[in-house]
């Protein structure tokens, strides 16, 4: 019987288990090859491990039931008298993860490519050990091809490539004749399972289908998924879908929509599509898209107040801290401290909740991030707009051609309609 010791939960990528050494009663019998799995019910279940050896020794297929211990950091531990009773390869029909579906097509059910197979997360469940998604993230593909360190690092600063993934109940059953050099792996997902895919993601493989099949995916969502869904899709796809739609049905998407997100959309069609949905929508929430339509294109710099809070590199966080409050009184952006030098050239900015962390005898040059997000004076609103919905802030520096600081522009005044000129 499986040996209990590996935990129910425990989680694995395929990359990390090949070429794992293998050992039975503490000696060495080869390399971890592939894992050969059998579709039997929802998930694929590994039932064999294949152990390449040296020397010119023939494979060992190993049952899984015969695995006493396995970590993607040591050695698979395994229970066997003698090798000779495993000599064999893979027989037909079994298939092997890494032979036969690494670097494989993904296909959608239409059989148009949508992503490539970089690496395969395993889970371990009472016991057994299951396929449980194929990983088609661009840390996987820097994993394939041998820069490991290169994944993780970007991996740890970019959380976003930790969902890249496919679960493998979207998998359609892999074909019998599926082999190292042939074959695809099919989604059987677009439309069964189109609700659980988020709109990041969703909108990525629309953007890589023909118009026709995604008018035909898109039209199968409601209306919230629908219009979370457009707002990801890039102005080009944008045109497209909505060229598509009845005006009727795309003014439901945009009433689903915040105004700043509305306007963008619409500042993506033709101008009398744009009439046609506004027509169509609540009187206030029109008004406040067509407020955004006029200024689209309106520099940044018509909305960017002066009255920030600034100092200079060396000051302390204990001084800053006991002046602020005056500073705060006349500001309109004071969740943020811009350190500015003798020029007023910005230098970095600082958190206020950074700022009433720092030990008090720091000087601001210690605490402040220095790779600012920022904008120029000649940017538009659309840009700002879009530097918001990014990265969240409350509000944004704006600097000249020379990079002198002339002041923020506020979250509330673009994304949220309260700047003077809206009244």
């Amino acid at each position: 019987m499986q040996d209990p010791r590996i935990a129910d939960g425990t989680s694995f990528l395929l990359s990390d288990l090949i070429g794992r050494r293998v050992r039975a009663g503490g000696k060495r019998v080869g390399r971890l090859g592939d894992l050969v799995v059998v579709e039997t019910g929802k998930l694929p279940e590994v039932t064999h491990l294949l152990v390449t050896r040296s020397f010119g020794y023939r494979s060992l297929l190993v049952p899984w039931a015969n695995v006493t211990s396995l970590d993607a950091a040591g050695a698979v531990e395994i229970a066997i008298s003698a090798p000779e009773p495993f000599e064999r390869e893979p027989g037909e029909g079994q298939v092997c993860l890494a032979d036969h579906v690494l670097d494989k097509k993904v296909l959608d059910c239409d059989d148009d490519e949508v992503e490539v197979v970089y690496d395969i997360r395993l889970t371990a469940r009472n016991g057994l050990l299951y396929a449980t998604e194929v990983d088609c993230s661009r840390a996987g593909f820097l994993r394939r091809i041998g820069l490991k360190r290169v994944s993780d690092f970007i991996r740890g600063l970019a959380a976003r490539m930790n969902t890249d993934t496919i679960p493998w109940t979207y998998v359609q059953r892999l074909p019998e004749g599926l082999g190292s050099f042939a074959g695809s792996v099919k989604l059987n997902v677009l439309k069964t399972k189109l609700p659980e895919i988020h709109p990041v993601d969703l909108a990525d493989i629309l953007e890589e289908l023909d118009h026709e099949q995604r008018i035909e995916i898109f039209s199968a969502l409601d209306t919230e998924q629908a219009s979370d869904t457009l707002e990801e899709i890039e102005p080009r796809v944008q045109r497209q879908i909505v060229s598509s739609l009845s005006v009727e049905r795309t003014a439901e998407l945009v009433e689903a929509m915040t105004p700043a997100q509305g306007a963008d959309l619409l500042a993506a069609v033709a101008t009398n599509d744009a009439d046609s949905i506004l027509a169509r929508l609540p009187s206030d929430q029109a008004a406040r898209i067509s407020f955004l339509l006029e200024h689209h294109d309106d520099q940044i710099s018509a909305y960017t107040t002066p009255r920030i809070i600034s100092y200079r590199p060396e000051a302390l966080v204990r001084d800053v801290v006991r002046t602020y409050r005056n500073l705060a009184r006349r500001a309109d952006v004071i969740n943020y401290v811009y350190v500015t030098d003798g020029e007023g050239k910005a230098l970095g900015v600082i958190n206020i909740r950074e700022l009433l962390q720092a030990e008090l005898r720091d000087c601001l040059a210690d605490i402040m991030t220095t790779n600012m997000v920022e904008l120029r004076e000649t940017d538009s609103v659309a840009e700002a707009r879009h530097l918001f919905a990014r990265y969240g802030f409350r509000a944004i520096p704006v600097l000249d051609e020379n990079g002198v600081l002339k002041g923020a522009v506020p979250y509330r005044d673009l994304m949220q309609l309260e700047h003077p000129a809206a009244a």
